[in-house]
């Protein structure tokens, strides 16, 4: 039996998913990155193995993420994609007429538009902690509440309360002081969702032209008063699909199965024996020119089999991935 896998590689999570010829997930796995990609995603392949039946045979390899270059030369991925592209191939899969895609992760978040199921226009936040899982995570555990509990508090809330949503510093300030006018833990976590919402929607959606069906995904989805917030802030229904937290890793399995069904070929995949090989990335700054890039390098054996992040090709463009 044929089967696909994504691998969506961020700097908080790596997902790794494994779909059929239907785009139906028959495995997927979650695990922290802890800023160790290479180890993270060896580990994830040997349990992900452990897992699948002998009679299934992995066809194609996308790969995703922040990491996806350096992962998708670890395992030989057919093709790697940019978090935008993979989101979108994702979700126009689940939701064929989706318009637009809010997206919220640990450190970054996104907008997309589609139309047609073609991303027309998109905007990404990687700069600001506001409005992301991490903040979110962070605010948790100060109020002392699990994470997993916090949407489901927010919808409890008897009143409103505005909390300032621009920068996670005053936020968090301003719920201090909103906890010391007597408001509950409740009230406030609820004015902190719409805060980040109206943040998210300001910055992000700004100048564009926001259309339904409207789909919400990323591992913040999995937050009821957010999505609550988001209905309220556009008065319109947001769908949250099934595969809401690893719909990176599935969006990119499906690029590389169309990619090698289109071009005929067989797949680039290493095997799960490419957790025993000894990949060694490290970076040089480039002073050929006033861009003075950051070269990362990764070498295997002594070997170097892949050089990127080089502005102008000078050195990606020379080395053949073995």
């Amino acid at each position: 039996m044929k089967a696909y896998m994504g691998i969506d590689i961020g700097s908080v999570s790596t997902n790794i998913v494994i779909i059929d010829n239907n785009n139906e997930v028959l495995h997927s796995l979650y695990a922290r990155t802890n800023g160790q990609p290479i180890e993270t995603v060896k580990n994830g392949l040997k349990e992900i193995a452990s897992k699948l039946d002998k009679d299934i045979k992995i066809s194609a390899v996308g790969t995703t993420g922040s990491g996806r270059q350096l992962v998708g030369i670890m395992v030989g991925a057919d093709v790697v994609k940019n978090e935008i592209t993979a989101h979108a191939t994702a979700t126009a899969s689940e939701v064929p007429d989706v318009k637009t895609i809010f997206e919220i992760g640990g450190q970054d978040s996104k907008i997309i538009v589609l139309e047609d199921q073609m991303v027309t226009d998109f905007a990404m936040n990687t700069v600001c902690a506001a409005g992301t899982g991490s903040f979110l995570d962070h605010q948790a555990e100060r109020l002392g509440v699990p994470i997993e509990e916090f949407g489901s508090l927010a919808l409890t809330a008897q009143r409103n309360v505005r909390i300032a949503g621009r920068c996670t510093v005053f936020a968090e300030s301003d719920m201090i002081a909103k906890q010391q006018y007597g408001f509950s833990k409740a009230e406030i976590i609820n004015g902190l969702c719409q805060a980040l919402v109206r943040n998210y929607i300001n910055n992000l959606g700004r100048g564009k032209k926001l259309k339904p069906p409207y789909v919400f995904q990323g591992g913040v989805a999995a937050n009821e008063g957010i999505k609550a917030a988001f209905e309220k802030e556009i008065n319109h229904k947001v769908i949250v699909p099934k595969h809401y937290d690893i719909m990176g890793a599935i969006g990119s399995a499906i690029l590389a199965k169309d990619h090698i069904s289109r071009e005929g070929i067989q797949t680039n995949f290493r095997g799960f024996q490419s957790t025993d090989l000894d990949f060694t990335p490290s970076t040089f700054q480039c002073n050929d020119c006033s861009n003075f890039c950051e070269v990362i390098k990764v070498e295997l054996e002594g070997q170097i089999v892949a050089m990127w992040q080089d502005r102008c090709g000078k050195y990606s463009n020379t080395k053949e991935v073995i």
